[in-house]
């Protein structure tokens, strides 16, 4: 987690949210969340935490549950007891042992949006 990255929310133990979420900085999550996650900050998974979202964030740390496909800008790590069900994408990625992960991984960077505008537009353009 990088210095400037405050924990900016905290959902607790027996919490729900179902949902859109976004941010700045970080946010620890040990409740239960259903939705989207989507930030260019810290995601924190604790250990109760039960999380059913896609999620597009700069770094994760993942200590709980997640069942959804992970997207991250910069580095995905999973620790003991976490589990994720689902995709994910990262340049960097740790699995510690002892974690369950089920899915596919992918080691790169992901596509900026802009990139991804540029390369559609490129192609109408070719016919």
């Amino acid at each position: 987690m990088k210095k400037r990255d405050e924990i900016n929310a905290f959902l607790g133990k027996d919490t729900e949210f179902e949902g859109k979420l976004s941010f700045r900085g970080a946010v620890r999550v040990d409740g239960r969340f259903k939705g989207e996650i989507f930030t260019e900050g810290t995601l924190i998974v604790g250990e109760s935490a039960m999380i059913e979202s896609d999620i597009h964030v700069s770094h994760i740390l993942i200590s709980g549950e997640i069942k959804g496909n992970i997207l991250a800008d910069s580095r995905i790590e999973i620790h003991a007891p976490g589990k994720v069900f689902g995709n994910i994408q990262a340049p960097v990625i740790v699995i510690e042992e002892g974690v369950i992960f089920e899915g596919n991984c992918s080691m790169k960077k992901a596509e900026r949006v802009d990139e991804k505008k540029l390369a559609v537009i490129g192609q109408v353009d070719k016919k």
